[in-house]
């Protein structure tokens, strides 16, 4: 499958920091009205029932700069009956959880991400999730992710509950063949993409 632009064809041999760079600098290009238009596709994705459903839990994440989606997208999934848990970043281990209330009750974290307010729910409370939404900045059809390099995720996942869907949420040519892997990623189990919706993995 070919990337997001000529620059990302016949990749194999470049490393993690590489595809990195690349997807990065494309991500930038992308025009505003494109990155909405994308946020309001997923924003449907996530309303529709087929990724998460009235009830349930849904570990998700505030999009920034670049990344798809948007706050508003938190919004209306919150409003159709689904419970939001958000990532808070605690030291250099395992994510911490708080639940969402609105994005009045935001405020500004580490590398840029705005984390909830409310009470933390520790490390474990992954394993009440229906499903994770996962941010990356590209992934293959067997399941590796690209994330920013920080660890975080790798390090937090193997906490989620066994069985539970592991989704790499990324714009629809960010989804490639083949991602160079390492030992300690964990791999995901389906991607959501503005256009394709939800695809199975692996």
């Amino acid at each position: 499958m070919s990337g997001p632009g000529s620059d990302l064809e016949a990749t194999r041999a470049w490393t993690k920091d590489q595809w990195r760079r690349a997807l990065l600098a494309h991500r930038r290009r992308v025009p505003a009205a494109t990155r909405f238009s994308e946020a309001m596709q997923l924003t449907a994705q996530l309303t529709s029932g087929r990724v998460v459903r009235r009830g349930q839990t849904l570990c998700a994440y505030v999009p920034i700069g670049s990344e798809p989606g948007s706050v508003q997208m938190l919004d209306e999934v919150a409003e159709a009956g689904v419970r939001v848990l958000l990532p808070v970043v605690s030291g250099r281990g395992p994510l911490d959880w708080a639940w969402y209330d609105g994005r009045e009750y935001l405020r500004s974290g580490p590398y840029g991400l705005l984390e909830p307010i409310g009470e933390r729910l520790g490390e474990l409370a992954l394993r009440i999730a229906d499903v994770v939404l996962v941010p990356a900045l590209a992934v293959d059809r067997s399941g590796t992710r690209l994330g920013r390099g920080a660890g975080y995720y790798n390090r937090s996942l193997a906490g989620a509950a066994q069985d539970t869907p592991l989704v790499a949420v990324v714009r629809d040519p960010e989804l490639f063949d083949v991602l160079p892997a390492e030992r300690h990623d964990v791999t995901m189990t389906a991607v959501l993409t503005p256009g394709r919706g939800l695809l199975k993995l692996g």
